[in-house]
């Protein structure tokens, strides 16, 4: 059992999501530089991955987060959390009932859900004890292009009623993220503001320097 492994006191700063890149090579220098900046998340996303290339790359990314001493999130693949044994899960809507990842991934493992703009998704995972819920685009977004946007206020609800974590996601700059955390959000999940950086380390400190 990994000792990465955080409980939800420890959910708040950045939160670096990994770009689709097929280049592990790659992938994994500006992953380095990343972790070099701290974040209290790294999460492994590569939506144009074929299973294979998913293993080899969310192996040696978790290499590196064991190194850097950062938890390790595999995003809408629970069977490959588990096999990795990783610090826990990310799942969207398409990805499986929250309650029987709760139970599969067991008490030690993070256990984060995309809820979008969606309020019902984010109070059933509430319910069946996620870690944190992620709301969002929060902003236009390169990543999630067809995201449909999400209300600051959902951030601020989700706080006084739930009583969990909660992430932002969807176009999150340094430029805009003060927003976002007046909103009330724990996590800043970013992708191509940290990893497409001319300094990802330094930019990763910035976001740190927010909270």
């Amino acid at each position: 059992m990994s000792e990465l492994r955080t409980g939800r006191a420890g959910l708040r700063g950045l939160y670096a999501v990994t770009p689709d890149e097929a280049d592990t090579a790659r992938l994994l220098a500006r992953t380095e530089r990343v972790l070099a900046g701290h974040p209290v998340l790294l999460q492994y996303r590569n939506k144009g991955a074929d299973a294979g290339l998913r293993r080899t790359q969310a192996r040696a990314l978790q290499a590196l987060c064991r190194r850097a001493g950062v938890p390790f999130i595999i995003n809408d693949d629970l069977a490959l959390a588990l096999e990795l044994d990783a610090d826990g899960a990310h799942l969207g809507r398409d990805d499986g009932a929250p309650a029987a990842a709760r139970q599969a991934l067991g008490a030690d493992r993070i256990l984060g859900l995309t809820c979008y703009a969606d309020w019902a998704r984010a109070a059933e995972g509430a319910a069946v004890g996620a870690d944190y819920i992620a709301f969002g685009a929060m902003f236009p977004s390169h990543t999630k292009p067809n995201a449909p946007p999400a209300p600051f206020a959902l951030i601020g609800r989700a706080r006084r009623e739930l009583g969990l974590p909660v992430a932002a996601i969807g176009g999150i700059t340094l430029d805009n993220a003060a927003q976002v955390l007046a909103a009330g959000a724990d996590l800043l999940a970013v992708v191509n503001d940290v990893f497409g950086a001319n300094d990802p380390a330094a930019r990763a400190e910035a976001y740190r320097g927010l909270f």
